[in-house]
């Protein structure tokens, strides 16, 4: 999973990116070179199967972040720049809502909205200026061949165009599955789902809930593919400085039961669709990210491909039930373990042991 870190100049992204990551690196203001760091998908479950198995590797799943330069109207013209947003599965718009007299906002002040719609507005522009010239193309190739697939897509991109002159994301659009498949390969700008990662002050940090809240009912209500997860920079940077023993402590003193990371993974991941299947053993105990609804053969395959060629059986078991019980002799006992063929779909927090041929 592959996610581009955008928004305005002064924002944070920059800094949510370096505590996402951990990558340390000086970067000038008007820079165009996008870096890329690897988060690792916090996962409680994880790490209680390590407890119990003892191995020597407890491997949780990842999410790779792109820190992209700031986002403007000659860098959605740059061909590499668009090359970079155009590859990523979803994009994370970091907005600003913390005041900061020594933070300038480049439009002389703080508007989250206007912010949003700026950005979005452009990711539209970008986008059209692609329909325009493909649908230039079709009209001339429809002249010269009478081809079924032509008329199709050209219908489609001109319902596109449509959406786009009205100043509406390609995200909004219902289409069938063939159609998602006919645009798939444009891998357009503003049909990337897209996190809204809300920046607060240190003073509105116990507001984070109610922050999130307002804009999923509010200014996202109506918007398809679309989150919101609310973080403090500021406490995550301080946050990342603390021993592991002492995040629970801090974080409580802010009335706050997990950090705005975990949130904004967790929701991204949501948005995505994805899950996570566990294994676990005395030699490693790992998260597998997997789509929602995946049957367990093509599970199997996110471990090895052989397992998913040669699959036989899967033996299933609710993460929980393996610790509660003590392991796998425990849930074998008392029933628990399971046998499941190709088709049984996987559920998130399932334990697999895959049996191949």
């Amino acid at each position: 999973m592959k996610t581009a870190i955008i928004g305005l100049p002064m924002t944070g992204k920059t800094s949510l990116f370096t505590i996402l990551t951990g990558v340390q690196q000086e970067t000038r203001i008007g820079s165009t070179a996008a870096r890329t760091g690897v988060a690792k998908v916090p996962d409680a479950r994880l790490e209680e199967l390590g407890r119990l198995f003892e191995p020597p590797k407890v491997t949780h799943a990842t999410v790779e972040y792109v820190d992209m330069p700031s986002i403007s109207k000659e860098c959605l013209r740059d061909p590499s720049y668009l090359a970079s947003l155009r590859v990523v599965d979803a994009f994370a718009h970091v907005l600003r809502l913390f005041d900061d007299d020594t933070v300038p906002h480049e439009k002389g002040s703080v508007d989250p909205l206007r912010d949003l719609e700026d950005v979005e507005t452009e990711l539209e522009l970008s986008d059209l200026v692609v329909v325009e010239k493909r649908l230039e193309r079709l009209d001339k190739d429809r002249k010269k061949i009478k081809n079924p697939e032509f008329d199709r897509e050209f219908e489609l991109l001109e319902k596109c165009k449509a959406a786009l002159e009205e100043n509406k994301p390609l995200r909004q659009l219902e289409l069938d599955p063939d159609d998602e498949k006919r645009l798939r390969g444009f891998q357009f700008l503003s049909q990337k789902p897209i996190l809204y990662v809300l920046n607060l002050g240190e003073t509105d940090a116990a507001k984070l809930h109610d922050r999130e809240r307002e804009y999923r009912e509010g200014p996202l209500a109506a918007r398809r593919h679309t989150a919101a997860a609310a973080v403090c920079g500021k406490i995550e940077a301080e946050l990342a400085e603390l021993p592991r023993a002492e995040q629970a402590d801090y974080l409580a003193s802010y009335g706050l039961l997990e950090s705005g990371l975990e949130r904004l993974i967790t929701a991204t991941y949501a948005l995505l669709g994805l899950m996570s299947f566990l294994t676990a053993g005395e030699d490693e105990c790992r998260a597998w990210t997997i789509p929602m609804h995946t049957p367990a053969v093509k599970a199997s395959g996110a471990i090895h491909s052989d397992f998913e060629k040669k699959f036989i059986r899967a033996e299933v078991v609710n993460w929980k039930a393996l610790v509660d019980h003590g392991g796998y002799a425990g849930v074998r006992e008392k029933g628990l373990l399971r046998l499941e063929g190709k088709e049984y779909i996987v559920k998130d927090g399932d334990v697999l042991v895959i049996r191949h041929g």
